[in-house]
């Protein structure tokens, strides 16, 4: 998978389309991963002790990596990744602006 955690991605398809966030979360074996502030679910959860107040969860939930797209730090734009092999190692380039991710 090309998009890593603390990536900047935008979304493609759903209810979120149009907006970006910072990827919080990969599962690279679902091809899922979690975006901060957007797919937010709700979840309840119960007093764990007595007296203790019950809590109103707002969790975001991880989405398909087919749904989004890597926004490139230089060029500012939703792109594709290509891959550059060098004796550093595997690097991600942009295929808008050719420069090293």
């Amino acid at each position: 998978m090309s998009i890593k955690k603390d990536d900047i991605v935008k979304v493609l398809a759903g209810k979120e389309k149009g907006k970006s966030g910072k990827v919080l979360e990969v599962f690279p074996t679902d091809r899922r991963l979690s975006v901060e502030g957007l797919n937010i679910h709700v979840r309840f959860s119960r007093p764990k002790k007595q007296g203790e107040k019950g809590q109103r969860l707002e969790l975001p939930a991880p989405l398909n990596v087919s749904k989004v797209m890597l926004v490139c730090p230089n060029c500012g734009q939703a792109t594709r990744v290509g891959h550059e092999i060098t004796p550093q190692g595997n690097l991600r380039k942009c295929k808008h602006c050719g420069k090293v991710m």
